[in-house]
């Protein structure tokens, strides 16, 4: 009886087993689809050459099989009409945190950009003894360990467009290493190109005087010279003594044995530089470092054009362009280089581009995908050619990281990285249908939109006010709300920085939604009510517990106690 029982055990594991088998090829796509698609007939806009009116692409495990009019789709393809359809290359975030979740400490709002404050990581020790004592510098943190799959932004990204993104670490003057991820798969290692991709530098002081060396601008670019400097002597003391073993045996240094590969010119350094100075010092410093430099932030590139051209360094744009602070002081004027730069910055790009440097587009503080398109397209009637605005979005950020063999544009033997729309991609009014990453098809849907307009305009910075199990916490959201009444935007806490995920205003109500790490586990925040001209209220809710929160203008606070204070002077 218990070889029969056996025996039975025996066939219901091999069968589960042979089941399995048989599933998994059909696991990788959406729903169980298989690894192979064509689709047929549509308008294929290959990103590095001319466009294909009625074409097929062929999708086979995750490449680019075959493209033409006449391809013979095979038998076990999932056939896709693509009749007023238009095929993009996926889009490249080049300069991003999505991905990489936010430590619980507030931090800034999105992707480093080159005017953020370098914050110092925790240090174990508060006195320099050694070389390996360095204040601020973790370069060996690489993206590609840290990527964490619950961050809800990767959904957000895809469905926007974007297949691929170069993720880094943020904090510190050396954050660590960038990597080039695609933003599918089902385990970390899944979505990982190239690492590390590059390293990006921040240049800013962590702090006042008394917050320790570097404290000024001068002291950060003496500090990283002497890294390099350190990181040169180390590889010849390791060169020698692979050489001849009996010399002293040079001490291990894991901030130089991972900058080692910059000094052989084999990972690009980022260094930040936005406006005119910084740009014209970047490439003096790219020189002085000896290091493959890439020029990120740019907006000020509109002067520069042709300094970069001549030093040959590519520039990353930084798509969130200068505008007014939100709810700012009224009596607090610009200055007219003030005004020039924010009008002028969009004009960037079209400048590199008759300048011939090679550049690409990084979404910067902007929290939604879309933002980054109608960003571009700024940049487009500011005088930037369609054909070069898309590059920037794709084949262009490929080379800048040496991946372009691989992704970046549709050609055969390519990563199959697309975005189907109905429509011109930079056009408003265009939907994204469909995005593959990997050969794997992600349907994008669009949630309900109240069809009411909003009844005012919820745009500004607030101090939300809560209850917490934990005790009153305070944060802060910077919203930006849309004509249709589409919100966007971040909201910062104690426990860190959270991108809104979808949001409406409709009438007088709101709600909107960010995800952040809480207690280690990434959840939904919603938050929804009413709101006026100066306040918000409501409730705040996650899974398993609810609580009400209020909402203030700190501008709206400070003008009622002026008017407050002048009603009192004239009683007086």
């Amino acid at each position: 009886m218990r070889t029969r029982a056996f025996r039975q055990c025996c066939i219901v594991v091999f069968a589960a087993l042979i089941a399995a088998l048989c599933m998994a090829p059909e696991s990788r796509g959406q729903g169980g689809e298989p690894p192979y698609f064509a689709i047929r007939g549509a308008k294929i806009v290959p990103g590095s050459g001319r466009t294909v009116e009625n074409s097929t692409i062929i999708i086979s495990r995750g490449i680019i099989s075959a493209i033409g009019a006449d391809t013979k789709i095979p038998d076990e393809a999932w056939i896709i009409d693509g009749k007023g359809l238009t095929v993009y290359p996926g889009l490249i975030d080049s300069f991003t945190d999505v991905g990489l979740l936010a430590p619980p400490a507030a931090g800034t709002p999105g992707a480093p950009v080159a005017t953020d404050v370098a914050p110092r990581p925790p240090q174990t020790q508060t006195v320099a003894r050694s070389p390996e004592d360095r204040p601020a510098t973790t370069p060996w943190r690489n993206a590609a360990d840290e990527v964490n799959l619950a961050d809800k932004r990767i959904e957000t990204w895809r469905n926007g467009g974007f297949t691929t993104i170069v993720a880094a670490p943020k904090g510190g003057f050396f954050p660590g290493q960038a990597a080039v991820l695609d933003i599918a798969g089902d385990r970390q290692g899944d979505l990982v190109v190239k690492t590390p991709a590059a390293i990006p530098l921040n240049l800013r002081p962590t702090g006042g005087f008394n917050s320790g060396f570097p404290d000024s601008l001068m002291g950060v670019l003496a500090y990283v010279r002497q890294v390099f400097l350190d990181t040169d002597w180390s590889i010849r003391a390791q060169s020698a003594y692979e050489h001849n073993p009996r010399v002293e045996r040079p001490h291990y240094d894991r901030t130089e044995t991972t900058l080692a590969p910059v000094l052989a010119k084999h990972v690009v350094v980022l260094i930040p530089a936005n406006n005119s100075v910084e740009i014209r010092r970047s490439l003096e410093l790219a020189d002085r470092w000896k290091v493959s430099g890439v020029i990120y932030g740019g907006q000020m590139a509109y002067e520069d054009a042709a300094e970069i051209a001549a030093k040959k360094l590519p520039v990353l744009v930084n798509a969130k362009w200068p505008e007014a602070e939100k709810d700012a002081d009224p009596e607090d004027k610009p200055s007219l280089r003030e005004l020039r730069f924010r009008d002028r910055a969009p004009s960037a790009p079209a400048a590199l581009a008759k300048a011939n440097v090679k550049f690409a587009f990084y979404s910067g503080g902007l929290t939604a995908p879309k933002d980054v398109l109608k960003a571009v397209k700024k940049s487009i009637d500011a005088g930037l050619p369609v054909d070069a605005a898309l590059r920037a979005l794709t084949l262009s950020a490929a080379e800048i990281y040496g991946v372009s063999d691989r992704m970046g544009s549709i050609e055969v033997g390519k990563i199959a990285n697309l975005v189907v729309t109905d429509g011109d991609l930079f056009e408003e009014k265009t939907k994204i249908k469909m995005v593959f990453v990997d050969g794997r098809r992600f349907e994008t849907h669009e949630p309900e939109k109240p069809k009411d307009p909003p009844k005012g305009d919820i745009s500004g910075k607030w101090k939300l006010t809560f209850a917490t199990p934990e005790g009153p916490e305070e944060a802060t959201a910077d919203l930006n709300m849309e004509k249709d009444g589409t919100i966007s935007g971040t909201v910062t806490g104690k426990r860190g920085t959270g991108s809104i995920l979808s949001g409406w205003a409709s009438g007088e109500k709101f709600s909107f939604v960010i995800n952040i790490p809480v207690n280690g586990t990434p959840i939904d925040v919603t938050f929804s009510g009413t709101f006026d001209a100066t306040s918000l209220k409501g409730s705040l809710s996650v899974p398993g517990f609810s609580t009400d929160f209020t909402g203030t203008k700190p501008a709206a606070r400070s003008e009622h106690a002026a008017a407050s204070a002048f009603t009192a002077g004239g009683a007086l």
